[in-house]
Order: C-alpha cells, then structure tokens, then sequence
C-alpha cells in the first residue's frame, strides 16, 4: 500500500528519493510528496495528487538542494484524495515532518485531548501525530527522540505504523520507528536510508537492518542507532539482499505483469532445482516441519486475495497426498471469527509479500495459542516468514504488477512439494514439473490467441463469468479476481454446477461464461453446463486439456496431470485479463484503487 523511502549522506537528496517512489509505484497509491531539508537553504516540501512523474514535475525549478529527505506515496485510508492529506505532513511551526503507513486507530481521542486549539490542514491520522510530537518537543521541553517515542506511548494496541521523521533543527538525521508495518533501514557507504520496501533502495545499497515491532531508530549518513521498546539500545547486524536491482525492471516488455506472466515457466524450473536434487528427492524442507505436520490432525491454510485461492488448490493436494484434513480460510474473516479448531492443528500461511496485515493477526493469534506454523511467502525476512515456526521460500523473484500471476504459481508449486514430502503423491513429481514448465512457455508463446478471445469476447462487456468444477472451479476463481482487478469488468468465478443455483439467471445474448474443463471425471458435467448458459446466449468460451476438447473449443491446453493441470489453465487466463485491459487502454500494472501488498486492515 503506502510507500516510505527516506536518505541521509553525501549526495543531493532529491533524485534517490524520486527514484525510490518509482519504484514504490506498483504498491497502488492516489498521491505522493517529498521533504527535502537544506539546511541553511531553506526547507522544501512538495505534494501532488496523482503520479509520481506529475510530483517530479512539479519539483523542477524549486531550486531543491539538500542531502536529507523523506518521501511517500499515499492510498487514501483517513481523508479523501488531495494535496491537503498527502504526505509528508508537517507540524504547526514547520519544525517536524512526518510520513506513515499504517492507521492510527485512536486519532480522534488524541486530537480532541491534546490538540485543542492548533489548526490543521488535513483529515488524515499522520497529521495528529506530527502535532503530538511538536507538542511534546515545546511544551514538556523533551528532545525530538524522546517527544516521538511519547507520542508512539499514546497510540492503542491496535494501531499500525511505519514512521519516518525529520527535525529541521537536526537536518542530517531520520528518526523511524514501526509497529505491524514494515521497515528496513539500508546502510552504504554513501549514507544511509530507510524504505519500506526493499526494491526502492536497491539502487543504494544490498544491505538492510530490519526494524522491529516496537522499536525506535536514529539514523544519520554514517550511524544507525536501534533501541527497543523499554528504550534499551540493541544491536542487529545487517544482511544481505541477493536480488539484483534490474529484476525489478520490465526490461524489454510494455508492463510488469506481461514479464511476469512469462517468467512462470523460470519459476517453475527455479523451484524443482531448489527443492529437489538431482534423483528427485525431496531436499531444503526441513525434517521439522514434516515431522509436525504428520503429527497435525488437520491442516489449516489462511490466506488473502490470490494467495486464498492457491490455497484451494493446495488443498487438493494436502488432503489426497497427505490424508490430512485441510480447510482453506480467508485471513480477514479468520482473525476476528476464529472456528472450532481441532486438536493438533497445523497452520499454513500463504503471503507474496509476508507482510498481509491480516495473516499477520491470524498468526499472532495463533502463536499466543501456542500452535505451529509455516508460511510460504515470496519475501523472506519479512513479518510472516519470520514470526512463524517455519517458513518455505516462493523463490519467484520480485512481482511488481499489483495483479499477481507468477506468486500465485509458485504457491501452488511450492504447496505441491511439501504434501508430496509428507505424504505419497505416487508421481515423480520433479519430472512432472519438468514438463509443466515446458508447457507453461508453450502457452505463453502463443499471446496472440489470448489478445484475440480477450477482444472478441469482452470488448465492451460489462460483465462475465468463469466456471469450472472441483480444481478447475479453484482456478476460476482466480481467473475471474484477475479479470475484475484490472480491467474492472464485473467477473463472478464459481463452480459450474452452482450456475443453477441462481447465477443463471444474469446469463443475457452474448455474456461472456469463460468454461475451465482440465478434470476428466467432470468433464461431462462442464461440457452440459456449458450448453445450458449457450440455449440463453451466452458466448461461451472454452479453454480445456487436448484430452478433452471437443471441436469448437477456444483453447485447447497440453497435457500433464490433471492434478498439476491448474498450473498451465491459469495462464490462458492471465493473458486474457492482460489483453482485455489493454484493449480498454487501462494501466495494467496499476489498477485503481488497489495495492500490491496489503499492510493495513
């Protein structure tokens, strides 16, 4: 969601800051700012509705110089969109300068206690916070270190946040501080930043100190202080970020999800070669985790969005190979309607960025109740990965379209090898996925096909439906959030045998109903559903396995095991979703109102 990068060094601030919001773009925002302190030459603030790019235009010709500075890009949560409630927000006298992700939940009950009387300019929740610290910096004549962490002391224990704040009396120093918000701090010899995200940065340095929850950072170019939340210095050493800066780039390609489309079948090759060795046994699953697992009586996957849906999948795949229970939830409902747990349950969560704000409640919860847990996440060393008892590498590069494909695969991948491990699949599952990725850069290869049904099928419609049954109803769903999310057509996905249930009654001359049929036990069943939503005109579109297809059929996909076949369905829909919206002229990696990774509830 929002994005935080902030610098202290030797250069001009300006430039690494512009550069580090871009880089933040694919995280959703609707406007951004920058703070630049000068020292003698003065202060800068700059705030913009919209891009990053109508910011940087609206920066040349100020004259900005400065070696510090902080920057944000903001999704509205308290205040509509405008100049007004963008970040960075600055006290009453100009002294302070603040940037939040996260939500303050008690804002209102602050502002009518301490702050009566001071006028502000914004309806946002970080604007009460940088007049609290003022406040406390004058009137109780405490140090800028000592008035933040007093206003963090009068936030509630369901707040979330990410703070990064300047003092333009200490203008070379970012003061920072989270709580169920990330934040890394990057360490050079240039200076040092402080991002919420790691991509922004890596321009700068390979090297990051994570923040924990609670804790309370000072950082000038060439020092980082850490304490904890009793005030207690701590040390933590850095690490090292193996990701090479120009995979964060689209290189040849018109946009970042079409790259990433493509990359599914790397993926695919990446994790057989690092999650089995060279007979085919499974290795880098630690005996630990299987060991708990077999002790679980049932298997519980939370998750949000598309990782929810990689869980149904998987599902599949926990419950035929392992023998085990498996029920798949969604993290938001989960953390505040809890069902009845059995005895020995064993939690997966499935993350792309590890840091879900609602997965992380459910695990909270979940480590107070003292049971175990595994994510599997695209992130390591994130919120998730790190919290948990066990945590499996995705291994799938950075993803920056907000609509995520080659995540969502790798889950599924991933998810495969550990029921595999623990049970007995009967396949020789690292050659099985040997020719999923063969087949996977098959379909990819044929693009065209994709933009031709994604044109003739959804030009100007409104809506559509995906349907399937059993695994095939589990991509559906996917298929059908990936339509909706970017090119804002009304997509329902669902099981095919529920059309009768109600759904069939929106069938209308011409409603696209998009049929998944990879499953040979209910092919038939598919194959009668479709002809009852074709006799009240819809516009049918076929996508199934060559063993299944029947003249007519729009796509005919190779063939692997069916229980692996989700893996190549999927990807016909993803191009189609991608073509769709190029034929709307939308932004495909930046859809309206959305965020790459969900850091607030």
């Amino acid at each position: 969601m929002c994005g935080i990068v902030g610098c202290t060094g030797n250069h001009e601030a300006l430039p690494t800051l512009l550069k580090g919001l871009e880089k933040l773009e694919y995280r959703g925002y609707d406007s951004a700012g920058v703070y630049v302190n000068g020292g003698d030459a003065g202060d800068f603030l700059v705030r913009q509705q919209g891009r990053v790019a109508l910011l940087e235009e609206a920066t040349k010709g100020k004259g900005i110089t400065g070696t510090a500075g902080i920057a944000h890009t903001r999704w509205a949560t308290h205040g509509g969109v405008s100049v007004e409630n963008a970040h960075p927000h600055c006290s009453e006298d100009g002294r302070f300068y603040l940037v939040h992700n996260g939500v303050i939940e008690n804002y209102d009950e602050l502002r009518d206690t301490y702050l009566q009387g001071v006028t502000l300019h914004s309806e946002t929740d970080t604007e009460i916070a940088v007049q609290l610290i003022d406040k406390f910096a004058k009137e109780d004549e405490l140090s800028t270190l000592d008035a933040f962490r007093k206003m963090i002391s009068l936030l509630d224990n369901n707040s979330a946040y990410g703070f990064l704040l300047m003092d333009r009396q200490t203008p070379d120093l970012l003061y920072t501080a989270k709580k169920k918000s990330p934040l890394l701090i990057g360490i050079s010899d240039d200076g040092n930043v402080v991002t919420s995200d790691a991509s922004a940065m890596l321009d700068v340095t390979q090297y990051f100190i994570e923040l924990m929850d609670g804790e309370v950072a000072v950082i000038s170019k060439t020092n980082v202080a850490l304490y904890n939340e009793a005030g207690d210095s701590v040390s933590r050493e850095p690490f090292y970020l193996d990701i090479d800066a120009s995979e964060t780039d689209k290189g040849v390609y018109p946009y970042y999800m079409l790259k990433e489309v493509d990359e599914q079948a790397i993926v695919a090759r990446t994790l057989s070669q690092y999650y089995f060795d060279d007979n085919g046994q499974v290795i880098n699953i630690d005996q630990s985790i299987i060991d708990r697992i077999k002790q679980a009586d049932r298997i519980y996957i939370v998750a949000a969005g598309t990782s929810y849906h990689a869980g149904l999948v998987g599902k599949r795949y926990f419950e035929q190979w392992t023998g085990k229970p498996t029920e798949v939830h969604i993290s938001s409902e989960f953390a505040y309607d809890q069902p009845l747990l059995s005895k020995k349950p064993f939690f997966i969560f499935l993350s792309q960025s590890g840091e879900t704000a609602d997965s992380r409640e459910v695990l909270d919860n979940v480590v107070k109740q003292g049971y175990p847990s595994l994510t599997m996440a695209n992130v390591l060393n994130s919120t998730l990965t790190r919290e948990a008892d066990f945590a499996l590498p995705l291994l799938a590069g950075p993803e920056i379209a907000v609509a995520s494909t080659k995540a969502y695969t790798a889950q599924v991948i991933v998810e495969a090898i550990l029921a595999h491990a623990i049970g007995d699949s009967g396949l020789d599952l690292k050659h099985e996925l040997a020719k999923v990725a063969v087949e996977m850069q098959v379909i990819t290869d044929q693009k065209d096909q994709f933009k031709d049904i994604a044109e003739d099928a959804l030009h100007d419609r409104h809506s559509a439906f995906y349907i399937g049954r059993g695994l095939d109803a589990a991509v559906a769903v996917e298929s059908a959030l990936k339509l909706k999310e970017i090119s804002y057509v009304q997509t329902e996905g669902f099981a095919a045998g529920e059309l009768k249930h109600g759904t069939i009654s929106l069938i209308e001359d011409g409603t696209p109903v998009f049929a998944l049929l990879t499953q040979s036990k209910t092919a038939g069943l598919v194959r009668g559903e479709i002809s009852q939503v074709a006799a009240r005109g819809a516009n049918t579109i076929v996508i199934a396995s060559q063993s299944l297809a029947k003249p007519g059929d729009a796509y005919l996909l190779p063939d692997v095991n069916e229980l692996l076949m989700p893996l190549l369905a999927v990807i016909p829909t993803q191009l189609i979703a991608y073509y769709a919206t190029l034929d709307r002229g939308l932004d495909v990696d930046r859809p309206r109102n959305l965020a790459k990774s969900v850091t607030v509830q």
